[in-house]
C-alpha cells in the first residue's frame, strides 16, 4: 500500500497592516477571525515552522481575491513573499499565506463595508489559539 498525502486545501490569508514611520502592525479582523476569508475547522492545528511540502502556493490570485473582496484596487495589498504557513485540518493542509496593505494607513473603509475591524496583536485574545499562533509568525516576519 503506497502513502497518498492529505489533499491541500484553498489558501487562507492574514492580512496587516504595517505603518511604514512608526512600524505599529495592525491585522484585519474579520467577524470569523484574522484568517481571511473563511474561518479554519476547530480542530486545526499549526504545523511546526520547518514543514515545507512539496507544493508551494503562488500568492498572486489569493491577494487579487482579497483586493476584489475588500473592494481595494489592485496593487492595495502586497504578498509577503517569504512567509507561508501550513495549518493541518482533519480535511487536509491549509495554506496561509500573508498580505501588507501599501498604504501609509489601514484601509479602514474597506474594513468597515466588510464588517471588519483592525486589531493589535494585543487585542487578540477572543481568537483561537491557531490564529494568534499565525498572528505571531506574521508579526515576526514583518518585523524582522
Amino acid at each position: 500500500m503506497s502513502f497518498v498525502p492529505p489533499p491541500h486545501l484553498p489558501p487562507r490569508l492574514i492580512l496587516l497592516h504595517k505603518h511604514r514611520t512608526s512600524g505599529r502592525v495592525r491585522y484585519l479582523c474579520l467577524s470569523s477571525g484574522v484568517v481571511a476569508f473563511a474561518p479554519l475547522p476547530e480542530l486545526a492545528a499549526i504545523r511546526d515552522e520547518d514543514y515545507s511540502p512539496k507544493i508551494q502556493v503562488h500568492p498572486t490570485a489569493v491577494i487579487r481575491e482579497a483586493e476584489l473582496q475588500l473592494g481595494l484596487p489592485e496593487g492595495a495589498i502586497e504578498p509577503e513573499a517569504e512567509f507561508q504557513a501550513w495549518v493541518d485540518t482533519p480535511a487536509g493542509d491549509v495554506p496561509v499565506l500573508l498580505g501588507v496593505f501599501t498604504s501609509m494607513d489601514p484601509p479602514f473603509d474597506a474594513a468597515e463595508r466588510t464588517r471588519s475591524r483592525f486589531i493589535a496583536i494585543t487585542e487578540a485574545r477572543q481568537l483561537t489559539d491557531v490564529e494568534r499562533q499565525l498572528m505571531r509568525r506574521a508579526y515576526e516576519q514583518v518585523l524582522g
